[in-house]
Order: structure tokens, then sequence, then C-alpha cells
């Protein structure tokens, strides 16, 4: 049976922004590392430390970080920074994944706050990876990024991502100081949908002051600032009621797991009802929602809420994190707590759907 892995990730390196051009290399990000601060590097951009820092982790350590968190995580250097990217599918082979869709790493966070920089480095990450699709274009599908600050690059790259293998653009919760269902998307949204791109809602925060906020005494607050932004990002999208101005967008909510579902849809039914308006029968379905789950999710819980046909599943390749199973497809199968149909869909029909691969 074909797999498709929804959320993998590339990590970022130094050789990504060799896609930049020449003229753009003034604004290249830069590796830097604290003295007596081992296994993480930073980005400074802009004279800021900025996105989402870079790990830099041994084989051996991340055996160790797996088993810790009881789960595998441990992924190669050079396959995880697609420096090798026929070993990045050698070892797909060896996971049974036919396809991986790929995110970005360094922009989980805000990378940049002016077009200046963040257009030609975002310009530097899409034509990175291109290339990398390029090498296998039949299994390594991607998510574009578009710099926000500047709607008219940012439609350039998002056309320009098209044609060379994207399936979807990125976006975070919170995007800067506005949020999703804000009209000033709507020229995104438009261009999106007529390319039949995905809007890939992943885990993340682009407002520095709420990072900053949220990352104060919480263990790094990586719960509250980046994953609850999702969820909210997906309640606002209903209340706001941007699926109906756009009637054939698909959402993807990716690394917020999927217990949350019943929840929201708990508190969306009784604030609707408040307002006039029906949450529908199957809203996940209705409204093109679909969310990434994790193997340990309550699946009864959860398909008994939502149905089944709105559920995906991912890995986060590359990272090693709350959200890393690198088996996490077949973890979800040996669990046994969805149906084989169900796990058919889960897997491969529902993702295929989604990102219309």
């Amino acid at each position: 049976m074909p797999t498709i892995d929804s959320d993998a990730h590339v990590v970022e390196s130094e050789r990504t922004w060799d896609f930049m051009e020449p003229s753009e290399q003034k604004y290249r990000p830069l590796l830097v590392a604290p003295k007596g601060e081992h296994g993480r590097e930073y980005w400074l951009i802009d004279g800021k430390v900025r996105g989402l820092a870079r790990q830099v982790i041994t084989a051996r350590q991340f055996a160790e970080i797996s088993k810790q968190a009881g789960r595998e995580m441990t992924t190669g250097q050079d396959a995880r920074d697609m420096e090798n990217v026929e070993a990045r599918l050698k070892h797909m082979d060896e996971l049974g994944v036919d396809q991986q869709v790929l995110y970005g790493t360094i922009f989980i966070e805000e990378v940049a706050d002016t077009p200046e920089w963040e257009v030609p480095i975002y310009w530097g990450f899409n034509r990175w990876m291109a290339h990398i699709w390029k090498q296998a274009p039949t299994r390594l599908p991607w998510i574009a990024a578009a710099a926000f600050s500047s709607v008219p690059d940012a439609l350039d790259q998002i056309r320009y991502s098209k044609e060379n293998g994207a399936v979807g653009v990125f976006f975070r919760g919170v995007e800067g100081n506005r949020l999703i269902h804000d009209p000033y998307f709507d020229p995104i949204f438009d261009e999106m949908e007529r390319l039949n791109l995905v809007v890939g809602l992943h885990i993340g925060n682009a407002n520095p002051w709420m990072v900053n906020l949220l990352s104060q005494r919480n263990g790094g607050g990586t719960f509250w600032k980046f994953r609850l932004a999702s969820v909210g990002a997906f309640h606002g999208i209903i209340m706001n009621g941007l699926p109906d101005r756009f009637p054939k967008l698909r959402f993807h909510f990716a690394e917020a797991a999927s217990g949350w579902i019943p929840y929201t849809l708990k508190d969306l039914r009784r604030r609707l009802a408040a307002r006039g308006r029906k949450l529908p029968d199957n809203p996940l379905k209705e409204w093109r929602l679909y969310v990434s789950c994790e193997s340990d999710d309550d699946m009864d819980y959860i398909i008994s809420k939502c149905g089944d046909e709105n559920i995906v599943i991912g890995t986060d390749y590359g990272h090693n994190d709350q959200s890393t199973e690198i088996e996490a497809l077949r973890n979800l199968e040996k669990s046994g707590t969805v149906s084989p149909a169900s796990y058919r869909k889960i897997v491969y029909d529902n993702a295929k759907t989604l990102f219309a691969l």
C-alpha cells in the first residue's frame, strides 16, 4: 500500500543560501554558535538572532534522545540537510514511505521584519527546494515560503514554486501582527486557490513579542507559542468564515497533533449558535480542514467526533522534539487504534486528496 508522510522537514544549512542571487548575498543568513553552548547553532539575520535554531547533533546523541523519549528520531545529517538526496530516498524506502511532503525549519519563527531582508531569503529557500525536488519529483513534494511582507513578491514566489513542485504555502498560526483570516491575505488565497495549493499551517509563530513572552519560565514554551497558535488559527478560520470566502481552498494543520479537535469543535458549536450559525455535521470535511495526528492520539474518540476523511499523519522527519516519530506511520498501524480502512485513509488517501498528489 502506498504511503505519504504529510509532515517531513528539510533543515536549512549554509548551502541553502547559495541559491540566493549574487546581488542578494548581503542578506544571507549567517550561522553563529555561542561560546560554551553545544548542540545548537543560530541564524543571524539583519543583526538579530532569527528563525528556529539549527541543531547540531551526532547519531549517538540522536540515539540517546530517542531512547529517553521512547520514539525513534534518528536521521542522518546529510539526509536532514538534503546534501544527499539519495540518502534521504534510501531512508524513506527503509521506512516504507513513498512520498514526503517537505516543510522548512527556519520559518517556524519570523526570519525578518522588512521586505528588504525577507524577500531574498525566501527566494533562496524556494530555489533550493526546487533544486531538491528536481532530483526526485515523484517523491518529494514541498511547501513553499512566501514573503508576506510584500504581497507582489509573495505572489511571484508562489507561482515560481508551483511550477517547481510545491503543493502548498507555509503559514504560521500568527503571521507578524496579523492573524491568518485577515483580509490582507485575500490576494494570496485567491492565487493559491487558482493554483490548487494548500494552506500549510504548520505550528509556528511569527510574532517576536509573543514568542519572547511565551518562552519565559515555560520550558521553552513551544506548546503555548507554537502548538496553541495553530489551534487558535483553526478556531479563527471557522469563526471568520475563511473556508466560505475561498470555497476551494484546503488547509493542513501540521504538527499540533489531533486531540484538540473535539474540544475546539464543541467550543465552535456554542459560539456559532449564539451568532445564528450552525456547525455542519462534519465541519472538517465541509470546510476542507485536514489535521495531522500522532500515533498515540486517542484515535477512536477523535474519529467518532470528526470522521476519518480529514486526518493525515506526519513524522516530523529531521527534528528531535515532542512531535518527532520517524516510524509514526508504522506505529499507528501497530497500535491497533484504527481500522485497516481508516489507516489507509490516514496514511495515503486523505493526504493524496489534501495535497493533490
